[in-house]
């Protein structure tokens, strides 16, 4: 695609804003240009989950951070080439909006351009338990080529804390999008039985 790797990082008002965080940490330590867009819910859900600086290490991490109302922005246009798109942690509203093809706001728009230029979209869909509505958003985002991937732990390989867990669960949605995160991704080698 680009002789730089690209990826969005979508951030809905769904709980689990350290998603997007670990997921933004891992971009910079691979050299990845991240593309950030924040919704007006996510806003209060990162002040109230990460507390008053998370928001800045979000901008100090993000190549560049996007107004949720910039339809405007590069990643608004199909032209604008990126390897892959992650909505982390993403809302109900959001997975709905982007099945449906709202386009509302940068975040939903930077979805649909994903889609439609057969790229990437990896959705970490946050909502417990989940009624018929969800799952219908979630077929269809499927069926549309999105991959669906509830921030679900890996118990089985050892995970010691919150942050461990956070880490792997980013890890593995971006080895999702097809961004290789090397040697920070737990693989499976199997068990001793």
């Amino acid at each position: 695609m680009t002789s730089v790797r690209r990826v969005i990082v979508g951030i809905s008002g769904a709980s689990g804003a350290a998603l997007a965080v670990e997921t933004l940490r891992i971009l910079t330590k691979l050299e990845v240009e991240s593309y950030v867009t924040v919704t007006a819910g996510a806003e209060q859900t990162i002040r109230h989950e990460l507390g008053p600086k998370a928001r800045d290490e979000i901008r100090a991490l993000a190549t560049r951070d996007l107004p949720p109302s910039d339809i405007a922005a590069p990643i608004a246009s199909g032209s604008f080439k990126v390897d892959a798109m992650l909505v982390a942690p993403c809302s109900m509203r959001s997975l709905a909006a982007i099945a449906y093809g709202t386009g509302e706001g940068l975040l939903v728009r930077a979805a649909d351009v994903t889609l439609k230029e057969r790229r990437p979209l990896v959705l970490l869909a946050r909502e417990a338990p989940l009624h018929e509505g969800h799952l219908e958003a979630m077929l269809k985002v499927t069926r549309m080529g999105a991959i669906v991937s509830p921030p679900v732990p890996p118990f089985y390989s050892g995970l010691e804390s919150l942050e461990d867990m956070t880490h792997q669960i980013a890890a593995r949605a971006l080895s999702s999008a097809g961004i290789d995160p090397g040697d920070v991704l737990r693989r499976w080698q199997g068990a001793e039985l």
